[in-house]
């Protein structure tokens, strides 16, 4: 039996014909930059999200540049972020030329810890970005208090997130910004990369759709500098096709989570996903924490299993930061969890069969 990681023909089999419709109509007007898609995209989102607004960006990377430049991060600004992500968190906080400051995660969700938080903020500190990590919003509450606290913005990254909710509150609703990423593996993926902006204030919207454009408003007059950040047409015509099915999707995933978690409950050497009671998870992965990790990996790729590693080389200690003095040990449960994390497949058209071949090889291999 073979078992990808992800399957996105079986998923494009069953919408060929809305997506080739949405995509034809597209290129039959020939409006490929800042076509009506990307407008009525933007607005479902925001709604979708409970937000007042929503600006469609070239991607997730780009939803996080946009709003930092947007919100004024730049040279001299630290801010707070995870050492536990993917490295467009940290990347673009360095591209604005402000200091991204790690602190450590929290060893169940994987999210940074806010009891940690307190600690690292200084008089440089403008933002903290939460990244709402494999699909769990991160503690929010107590990250919001030091936000109030020290006057701070927050930037969620809730790339991984679309749809989680945090004590009734979608992701990217609780920040100044939420940033969120189509990249086509993401639950609500395009048919190439994309982004998009939430936020409940009009008037960062209308700044941050100045920024995607050059920093352009009206044509040609600048009086800021943007970049190229605009989503395309194309790919907003796609995801309102697939947005339609996103919470199926998501409740699917949920359902394998469980089964997984069923089947793998009398495995000790397995930790299966922690998600918080005052949480929905929407399982962008299903990320589970065993010892012999790496042997793990290799036996179910032997066996036609998909997996994946969720991340081998905490920020930290990346080779590109190293002048922000860190080393190993800073952070110890971040380097844990690169050391044992393990994405199995969890997308919604997984066949029990499938779910359970999974489960037994892994808890074969691990006894």
């Amino acid at each position: 039996m073979k078992v990808p990681l992800l399957d996105l023909k079986a998923q494009y089999a069953s919408l060929k014909d809305e997506l080739l419709s949405a995509v034809e109509a597209v290129i039959a007007s020939q409006r490929f930059i800042n076509g009506p898609a990307v407008e009525e995209l933007e607005k479902l989102m925001a709604e979708y999200c409970g937000c007042v607004a929503a600006v469609g960006v070239s991607s997730g990377t780009d939803a996080l540049l946009a709003s930092l430049m947007t919100l004024g991060i730049g040279p001299g600004d630290e801010v707070i972020t995870t050492p536990y992500t993917f490295f467009a968190t940290a990347g673009s906080i360095w591209r604005t030329g402000a200091r991204p400051v790690f602190v450590d995660i929290e060893a169940e969700t994987f999210n940074i810890d806010p009891t940690k938080i307190e600690a690292a903020v200084t008089a440089k500190t403008k933002a903290i970005v939460p990244v709402h990590l494999f699909g769990q919003m991160a503690e929010m509450d107590p990250i919001m208090a030091i936000v109030e606290a020290h006057k701070l913005l927050v930037i969620e990254d809730a790339a991984q997130a679309i749809g989680a909710a945090y004590r009734g509150r979608k992701a990217g609703s609780m920040g100044a910004a939420g940033c969120f990423s189509f990249f086509p593996s993401k639950n609500l993926g395009g048919l190439g990369d994309g982004g998009m902006i939430t936020t409940q204030e009009k008037s960062l919207a209308e700044q941050l759709a100045v920024c995607r454009d050059h920093g352009s408003g009206p044509k040609y007059y600048h009086a800021s500098v943007g970049g190229n950040f605009r989503l395309d047409t194309l790919q907003a015509a796609a995801l309102i096709v697939k947005l339609k099915h996103l919470d199926d999707w998501s409740a699917q995933r949920r359902r394998n989570a469980a089964r997984y978690d069923e089947l793998l409950a009398d495995c000790r050497a397995v930790t299966t996903p922690t998600v918080r009671p005052q949480c929905e998870s929407i399982f962008n992965q299903y990320v589970i924490r065993v010892p012999r990790r790496d042997e793990l990996r290799e036996r179910l790729r032997a066996n036609d299993i998909g997996c994946e590693v969720y991340y081998p080389v905490s920020l930290h200690e990346q080779e590109c930061f190293g002048d922000l003095g860190y080393r190993r040990g800073d952070f110890p449960v971040s380097e844990e969890a690169a050391d044992e994390a393990l994405a199995l497949p969890i997308y919604p058209e997984l066949t029990d069969e499938q779910i359970r071949y999974v489960a037994r090889t892994v808890t074969e291999f691990l006894g």
